[in-house]
């Protein structure tokens, strides 16, 4: 399986009443230097503007951001062209991230390649140090800025730290 690390922001708490406004992956190898970035346009007229501060956009520039099916397409495109095999979806906050992905695809393109399953770096990180107190995110090395790539590829840097220093069994 090609782990594919991804992180999402968005204008609100929940898909359908709100949007995914960006989202960022990165394909999980020793290099992480495989990338998709999408910019989403509003589906809906609701937005909260904290989550948008949060993001670094405005309402008025996510209005001109991409149309989501157009993007959905040219993700599930670069999936099919950067992994061999079914991608395994993964994130800091696979429960956030993944129901707006999941949401996404279904909505609008009616299937996600990644099946219906993902995973959640921190509690594999809580599990690895038998410690449900314990934080990945001292392993990164890319900063968190809220940009969804920095924010994946930061991420990917502590799941490969993982592998590499803590010996977590990972087939890449």
């Amino acid at each position: 399986m090609a782990y594919v690390m991804v992180d999402v922001e968005a204008d609100g708490p929940i898909p359908g009443d709100f949007s995914m406004v960006s989202f960022g992956a990165v394909l999980v190898d020793e290099r992480l230097d495989q990338t998709f970035y999408g910019k989403l346009k509003p589906i809906s007229e609701r937005f909260l503007p904290e989550a948008l501060s949060v993001a670094g956009h405005t309402r008025e520039e996510t209005l001109g951001f991409d149309e989501p099916a157009g993007v959905m397409r040219q993700f599930k495109e670069w999936l099919a062209q950067h992994c061999r095999d079914r991608p395994l979806f993964i994130s800091d906050n696979n429960g956030f991230d993944w129901m707006f992905v999941a949401w996404y695809f279904h909505h609008f393109l009616g299937e996600n390649p990644f099946g219906h399953s993902s995973q959640n770096l921190g509690g594999l990180y809580k599990g690895l140090v038998k410690d449900t107190f314990q934080n990945f995110k001292h392993l990164r090395r890319t900063a968190h800025t809220h940009h969804p790539v920095d924010d994946a590829r930061g991420n990917a840097e502590a799941l490969l730290a993982m592998k590499k220093e803590m010996g977590l069994k990972l087939k890449l």
